[in-house]
């Protein structure tokens, strides 16, 4: 029998998405699952952007250009300048979801068996981006206790080698919530150009600061122009996950050109999805208003809810949708499906996302999950009601 790559073996699986199967089995047999797994928003979706493709003629669905439409990159750039990144169209590519930006940057900036400085726990697909492209990933651990806060710099400069190519942040963090400091972001622009590294931001969820908190851009940050590279999407933002359109923007000319490449090679990011997206950018500060202040009040009641658990540790998110919660229990790959499987209360359980997929250490976050509070509030308490009820029965 032919065999598979050994690229293919070591492609990590969807700690989110594995579980799939057994919460399937699960709604065959009539319980009532919350999904607390995967970062699919239940707000709506602006409705500018849905009417615009309704509302599009067209006699034929062509190719757009191979950057992404113009007219959404040059609405694209204004809205950037309106928060001082100072962009142009030519430093902007549209790609079919921020996961493809990530791909094209890998791809732009890193040679088979070059390395990747990421703090750990991070966005699972890391793990996947790079081994698709043939790059190490170089963990640094952070800690729960700290909240996930950035680890000491020189803890990174312990990995840094001639193999090394960029340090890859996700500010605000998925799966921990963690927003970076001006004293954070400030190590690391001058730990990149002590060095002359990249420094990739996933900033996918700009908009949802939290606390007061000020979300800080790496394109915000001076003297990086050669250095900095964003990742962004609309999935996150205006609750498009389905649209699958992101970007990759960096004023470096060098490295823009060789995603061109790349993006050239695909041809084209998808044509309604782009014109839903570019209608998307008309979308009213006080939609960000209502749907921030809905998820600091999902955030707040989960994570005390969470605190009220015996031996259940979490950490306090200041942006994104997401918590990492530490567990009494040895497994939580075993203990979630475990949930799925075995266990119900009022004909219903939960389904979460086990920490260890968001780590690249092996070992490292099997006692933990991550939560996504995309559900309304009653849900949630409900949530974690169960969970409560579902730590005793299986400690006993």
């Amino acid at each position: 029998m032919p065999q598979i790559s050994q690229k293919g073996i070591a492609m990590p699986s969807s700690p989110v998405r594995k579980l799939v199967p057994f919460a399937e089995a699960a709604k065959k047999r009539g319980t009532h699952i919350f999904q607390l797994n995967i970062g699919q928003p239940d707000i709506k979706t602006p409705a500018q952007a849905i009417n615009a493709v309704k509302e599009t003629n067209m006699d034929v669905l062509a190719y757009s250009h191979s950057a992404g439409n113009e007219s959404y990159r040059i609405k694209l750039a204004a809205h950037y300048n309106e928060i001082n990144m100072d962009v142009t169209v030519d430093d902007i590519i549209v790609s079919t979801g921020g996961s493809e930006a990530l791909l094209f940057t890998m791809g732009s900036i890193c040679d088979a068996g070059d390395e990747v400085i990421i703090p750990e726990p991070f966005y699972a697909n890391y793990n996947g981006f790079a081994t698709a492209s043939g790059v190490t990933v170089k963990p640094i651990p952070t800690d729960i206790d700290s909240n996930f806060s950035l680890p000491a710099i020189s803890e990174f400069e312990k990995l840094i080698n001639d193999k090394t190519k960029a340090i890859l942040i996700c500010n605000p963090g998925n799966p921990t919530g963690y927003l970076y400091t001006q004293e954070e972001m400030d190590q690391l622009a001058a730990l990149v150009k002590k060095h002359d590294l990249f420094l990739v931001a996933d900033e996918v969820y700009r908009e949802f600061a939290y606390d007061g908190r000020v979300h800080l851009s790496v394109m915000n940050q001076p003297g990086l122009e050669d250095h900095a590279i964003m990742i962004d999407s609309v999935s996150k933002r205006y609750s498009m996950c389905g649209a699958r359109i992101g970007c990759m923007v960096s004023k470096n000319k060098d490295v823009m050109a060789a995603a061109m490449k790349f993006a050239q090679a695909r041809l084209s990011p998808p044509t309604f999805a782009q014109i839903a997206a570019e209608a998307a950018l008309d979308t009213t500060q006080q939609y960000f208003d209502e749907v921030i202040h809905e998820y600091i009040e999902r955030r707040d009641i989960l994570i005390n809810g969470l605190k009220n658990i015996e031996g259940v540790k979490v950490a306090n998110p200041g942006g994104a949708f997401y918590c990492v919660a530490q567990l009494p229990v040895d497994d939580t790959d075993v203990f979630a499906q475990w949930m799925l499987e075995n266990f119900e209360l009022d004909g219903a359980t939960i389904m979460v996302a086990p920490a260890a997929g968001f780590y690249s250490t092996p070992g490292m976050g099997k006692n933990q999950i991550r939560i996504a509070y995309v559900l309304e509030i009653e849900s949630l308490l409900k949530a974690v009601r169960i969970l409560d009820e579902a730590l005793k029965v299986y400690n006993s």
